[in-house]
């Protein structure tokens, strides 16, 4: 069957989903129009397509065992000099997304990975522009706010195009949003904060 470039992302929803990838081609970056906005949890990664429904039943199983939260974005950062990407912030979620990113990349699982860099939630909004456009993005959005109850996350491949294609979206097992109460109580533990009970 050939290989595939697979990621898994949380999508940005709309409106703020559009709203971020026209400013990220407003500021001259090229491949925003073929990169939904999103937040990360496992990057382009080369798989065999055979192995594709294997990949699904595990994104099901680390779905099932997650819940919905809260997500927010809030200002700018980058990764300059490391490397040449402007972004948005999560403010709020940060937490979760790291322990899906886990439970993702898990060495059991059919597509165990290392990054290249240490894990850092995040919604690109520039990447390898000019500087002073990469200045721009960084200025422009410095005021940028959304939040939205996160819900699950999608499986998206890469075309020959270019163009990321979502495939298939993986609900959390769990319907309610966990208090700020019960999240502060439940300590420091990702895995006890953001799995089902």
């Amino acid at each position: 069957m050939g290989t595939v470039t697979i990621g898994v992302s949380i999508a940005v929803p709309e409106p703020h989903g559009s709203l971020l990838q026209e400013r990220r081609t407003g500021f001259g970056d090229a491949a925003a129009h073929g990169i939904p906005t999103h937040i990360t949890l496992l990057p382009p990664t080369e798989v065999d397509g055979g192995q594709l429904p294997a990949i699904e039943a595990h994104l099901a199983e680390v779905a099932a065992t997650g819940r919905p939260f809260p997500m927010r974005l809030s200002g700018t950062g980058t990764f300059r000099p490391l490397s040449p990407v402007v972004f948005v912030q999560v403010v709020e979620g940060a937490e979760a997304c790291t322990w899906l990113q886990k439970q993702v990349r898990d060495a059991s699982g059919p597509v165990a990975r290392e990054l290249q860099f240490p894990y850092h939630p995040h919604v690109t909004v520039a990447h390898g522009i000019a500087e002073e456009a990469m200045d721009r993005a960084f200025a422009a959005l410095a005021d940028y706010e959304a939040a939205w109850p996160c819900t699950g996350f999608a499986l998206y491949e890469q075309g020959a195009d270019g163009v990321w294609r979502r495939l298939r979206d993986f609900t959390f097992g769990t319907a309610s949003l966990p208090s700020q109460t019960t999240r502060r109580a439940s300590g420091n533990s990702a895995r006890s904060d953001h799995r089902a009970p």
